[in-house]
């Protein structure tokens, strides 16, 4: 019985993390074409919109940070006027171990993609 019970503790764990699901040059699918100053502004506007610090950190490039009560994750934005893509940089409690990373990081990116294409949508 306690080997059952630790085995299935163990697959719920196992559950609770997944791949580091970087974006990869995502298509801002703008009505009309973007210029660069644009696509920043989508980028921190959608951001903003859910909570996450934008910060430049040069041209094309946008740093952002988002935090709960126990949990922070650390993206760079790169992006063009017609693309993004969003890296993972660093992460506090979302128990990384240089490959899998908790399932509410990737659910926090995908969140900020789906809001940056909103955006973009109604720019």
């Amino acid at each position: 019985m306690k080997a059952w019970l630790g085995g299935l503790l163990l697959l719920l764990a196992a559950c609770s993390v997944a791949p580091v699901q970087d974006v990869r040059r995502a298509s801002f699918d703008a009505p009309a074409p973007l210029t660069l100053e644009q696509a920043a502004a989508v980028i921190k506007k959608a951001g903003r919109q859910l909570g996450w610090v934008m910060t430049d950190a040069g041209p094309g490039q946008i740093q952002g940070k988002l935090a709960s009560q126990s949990q922070r994750a650390d993206v760079t934005i790169t992006y063009d006027a017609t693309r993004y893509s969003i890296r993972y940089e660093d992460s506090a409690n979302f128990d990384y171990d240089g490959f899998k990373i908790d399932k509410n990081y990737n659910a926090w990116v995908q969140n900020l993609e789906r809001r940056i294409r909103a955006v973009a949508a109604s720019a």
